[in-house]
């Protein structure tokens, strides 16, 4: 009888960031929590820490990376009159909106110890601010993993 136990790992990525729209591919850093947690069956949850930043999935190759940017840029565009200009006077009020549009948070499956992903999918960071960000990533991977006694 194999027997299963709950086991939780938590970790900070941490994740250069240009100015925004920037998008980077982290999966490799989510890949390798997984591995080391020792969980073969459960979730993992990435959430960006910051106002300005977001987590999606996309296909990380040049013209998806490209449109995407696009895309965020009409959803909320830079240089329209957002209050947040009219209070802080700092250019990001556009950052914002698309952050919290966005989403700063993400849960994949981890199915027989990998994170359950399409074969064009990967885990990305966005970077919406007008300035670089070393962003903070908070993960945590719970599930249940074989008993290795």
């Amino acid at each position: 009888m194999t027997q299963h136990n709950i086991r939780m790992v938590m970790e900070t990525v941490s994740v250069q960031m240009a100015r925004g729209p920037d998008i980077v591919d982290f999966t490799k850093d989510l890949t390798r929590i997984v591995a080391e947690s020792g969980v073969t069956d459960g979730i993992l949850s990435a959430t960006m820490i910051g106002s300005t930043g977001s987590l999606t999935t996309i296909e990380f190759e040049p013209g998806v990376v490209e449109d995407l940017k696009a895309a965020v840029d009409r959803m909320a565009p830079p240089g329209l009159d957002y209050a947040h200009e009219q209070a802080w006077h700092d250019g990001n009020g556009h950052s914002h909106v698309q952050a919290a549009l966005m989403g700063p948070s993400i849960g994949i499956p981890v199915r027989n110890g990998t994170l359950r992903l399409g074969t064009w999918q990967q885990v990305v960071a966005i970077n919406h601010d007008n300035r670089s960000r070393n962003r903070p990533v908070e993960v945590t991977v719970i599930g249940v993993g074989a008993d290795p006694g």
